[in-house]
C-alpha cells in the first residue's frame, strides 16, 4: 500500500488572461466546455481529505477566471484542507480578496514576470499586467491574507534576481519562491529562449544564498533549480505516486501537473472514478511508483529512495522513452543531451513562442531532442518564434 498523498493541485482551468512562454500546462489546452463542474471539485476535495491530503494548491490556468471560485475556495476549506491560491493577481481586487478570506482561503501565491514593468508585462504577454500586480499585493495583506510571491526566472529576467528579492520586501511577501524554468509543455517549445547560461546560474545561487544569511527571520526564499546543469536528478514531486497528485481542469487525475505530455497512458478520471481508487489501484500510477521500474544503472543505485529515478517527463521530453535513465543524472548513457541543449540555447535569440489557445498542439508532443543529436539543421528543430504577446 503507498503513503497517502500530502497535497492536491487542482487545475481548475486552464483560462487565463495571460500567456506565459514557460506556462507549465500541456500545449493542447482544455476549454471552458471540459472543465469540472462545482459539484465534482467539492467532491474531489473531500475525497482528497478522506485520502490524506492536508493542502490544495488552487491552480489554472488562473484560478479566479471561474465565477464559480468562492464556493470552491469554501468546499475546499469546509473539506478541511488548506487552501493555497495560485494566481496571477490581474483579476483580483480588495472585494473579491476579502470575500475569498471570508470564504476560507488561507494563504495566496502571487506570480510575477520580472521586476521591472516592460519586461515582465512583454513576458507575460499582458500590458499593464506587471502595475497590476504590484497593486494587488497590498490588497492581499489588507485582507488578512499571508503572500508567497513566486518568480518564475530564466535567461531573460535572471540578470535582475536581486530586484526581484528586493521587490517580495517591498510588497510585505512573507515568502519568495526563486523558480528557475522546468521545461515541460509550452517551456520546453521555448526551452532555446528561456534556458540560462552556467554563469547566470551560479550568479543567481550566489545571490539566493547570501540573501538566505542576510533576510534571515525577515524573508523564507525557496530555491527551485534547473536540471540542465545538474548531476544527479531530483526527487521530482516526491516520486511518482509517492506525495502528490493532481486533478486537471477535464478531470484527469495525474501523478504530476505534467504527465498528460507522456504517451501510452490512460490515466483515470474523476468522472469516473474515486481519488483512492486512482491513487491505489489504478495501473498510471503504479507504473513509476517504487523502484522495481528503474532500468540501470538506477536499479540498486543508492541514491534510488532518494530521487526515485528523477522526472519521467523530463526523460520522456529528452530522450523518447519516459522509462530512461534521468538525463540530468551524470550516470545515464543520455546525459550529454543536457549539455547538447545548453549549446542550442546559447546559439538562440530571444523571441518567444506564446501560449495561447488557437496554437495547441497535439496532447503528447515530440521530444525535444537538440539538434545536433538529432542531426536535424537548426531551421528544422527550433520551433517558429512569433513574438506577439500572455499564463503564470
Amino acid at each position: 500500500m503507498s503513503d497517502a498523498p500530502l497535497a492536491i493541485l487542482a487545475e481548475l482551468t486552464h483560462r487565463c488572461p495571460l500567456r506565459c512562454p514557460y506556462c507549465s500546462n500541456p500545449t493542447a489546452l482544455a476549454g471552458a466546455a471540459e472543465e469540472l463542474d462545482t459539484a465534482t471539485w467539492a467532491r474531489v476535495f473531500r475525497e482528497a481529505a478522506e485520502l490524506g491530503c492536508l493542502q490544495v494548491h488552487l491552480s489554472g490556468g488562473e484560478p479566479t477566471a471561474r465565477r464559480d471560485i468562492l464556493d470552491l475556495v469554501c468546499h475546499a476549506s469546509e473539506a478541511g484542507l488548506y487552501t493555497n491560491l495560485i494566481t496571477a493577481g490581474v483579476l483580483l481586487d480588495a472585494a473579491k480578496l476579502a470575500a475569498l478570506a471570508a470564504a476560507g482561503l488561507d494563504h495566496v501565491q502571487l506570480s510575477v514576470q520580472d521586476s521591472e514593468a516592460g519586461s515582465a508585462d512583454r513576458i507575460g504577454g499582458h500590458a499593464g499586467g506587471h502595475a497590476r500586480k504590484l497593486a494587488v499585493a497590498p490588497l492581499v495583506l489588507a485582507a488578512g491574507l499571508p503572500l508567497t510571491l513566486n518568480a518564475v526566472v530564466h535567461r531573460q529576467n535572471l540578470d535582475r534576481l536581486p530586484e526581484l528579492i528586493a521587490l517580495a520586501l517591498t510588497l510585505g511577501a512573507g515568502r519568495l519562491e526563486v523558480a528557475h524554468v522546468q521545461y515541460y509543455g509550452w517551456a520546453l517549445r521555448n526551452r532555446d529562449a528561456l534556458l540560462p547560461t552556467r554563469a547566470q546560474l551560479d550568479a543567481a545561487t550566489a545571490t539566493v544564498a547570501a540573501a538566505r544569511r542576510g533576510l534571515k527571520g525577515r524573508l523564507v526564499i525557496d530555491y527551485v533549480v534547473p536540471d540542465y546543469y545538474a548531476a544527479r536528478p531530483k526527487a521530482c514531486m516526491g516520486g511518482w505516486g509517492r506525495r502528490f497528485l493532481a486533478v486537471s481542469p477535464a478531470g484527469r487525475i495525474l501523478p504530476c501537473h505534467a504527465a498528460e505530455s507522456l504517451p501510452g497512458f490512460d490515466f483515470p478520471n474523476v468522472r469516473e472514478t474515486s481519488l483512492r481508487d486512482a491513487w491505489e489501484r489504478s495501473e498510471a500510477f503504479g507504473r513509476f511508483r517504487g523502484t522495481g521500474w528503474m532500468p540501470a544503472p538506477c536499479r540498486g543505485c543508492d541514491r534510488a529512495e532518494i530521487d526515485w529515478g528523477g522526472c519521467r517527463c523530463q526523460a520522456f521530453a529528452l530522450t523518447g522513452d519516459a522509462g530512461a535513465t534521468e538525463p540530468t543524472c551524470a550516470l545515464s548513457p543520455h546525459h550529454g543531451l543536457l549539455a547538447l541543449a545548453v549549446g542550442d540555447a546559447a546559439e538562440a535569440g530571444e523571441a518567444f513562442s506564446y501560449r495561447e489557445p488557437r496554437r495547441a498542439s497535439t496532447p503528447n508532443p515530440p521530444p525535444q531532442i537538440p539538434r545536433r543529436e538529432s542531426g536535424l539543421a537548426a531551421a528544422s528543430s527550433r520551433p517558429t518564434f512569433q513574438a506577439h504577446g500572455p499564463r503564470e
